[in-house]
């Protein structure tokens, strides 16, 4: 038994169907959407500076070499 299944329980369809709902009465129908393209956005942002990020590193450690 894992700790996960420990303090979860079995997680299944209607676990998972009763949290969407808690969301959903919680925020309502018209912010959801604007939550998850924030969300959206923000993932979106950070891959953007990952990306940027791995492309930079190889020139700043050749400089280094030199």
């Amino acid at each position: 038994m894992t700790t996960q299944t420990i303090f979860l329980g079995e997680v299944g369809p209607m676990q998972i169907i009763l949290v969407l709902a808690i969301i959903l009465l919680l925020f309502g129908g018209k912010k959801i959407p604007e939550l998850m393209k924030g969300l959206g956005s923000g993932i979106k942002e950070f891959k953007n500076a990952a990306k940027d990020d791995q492309t930079t590193a190889p020139k700043k450690d050749e400089e280094t070499k030199a």
